[in-house]
């Protein structure tokens, strides 16, 4: 493996594992906007890259959905990371912004149940066929 520094190592594992998270707000309401986006992106923040020790490398929102780019290490599992971000996300907002957020959610529901993830890398799945592909064949004899 080639010495790169955009490689993390942990005991167990030499990895690199960046992901891409979109989480839509319930029925796609415009509700991020000037103080509740500010406020996400701090919240999002906290919660990534403090409680789950993961690190944020973009992050932006449109009016009802946020973008997320992030790095973790092997051991985080996805499901629970993205559950509690909508959860504590959810809470803290609809509790801080509230009168801004009644007229859209009267139920206790901020973000659809739906969300986008991809896992991201430096190298297309191309390449990553043809190198597999080509493991175990003798490079020709150059006679």
């Amino acid at each position: 493996m080639k010495n790169n520094s955009n490689y993390k190592k942990n005991r167990h594992a030499i990895y690199k594992l960046q992901y891409h998270l979109v989480v839509c707000t319930k029925y796609r309401h415009p509700v991020l906007i000037k103080d509740i986006q500010h406020r996400l992106i701090e919240i999002s923040y906290d919660i990534i890259e403090k409680q789950w020790k993961s690190e944020i490398l973009e992050i932006n929102t449109d009016l009802d959905h946020v973008h997320i780019l992030f790095e973790t290490s092997p051991q985080t599992q996805l499901s629970k990371l993205i559950n509690n971000y909508k959860t504590v996300t959810s809470r803290l907002l609809r509790k801080e912004f509230s009168e801004k957020l009644e007229p859209y959610y009267w139920k206790p529901y901020f973000w659809s149940d739906t969300y986008f993830i991809s896992s991201i890398s430096d190298v297309s799945e191309d390449i990553i066929r043809k190198y597999i592909q080509s493991q175990g064949k003798k490079p020709a004899n150059p006679a």
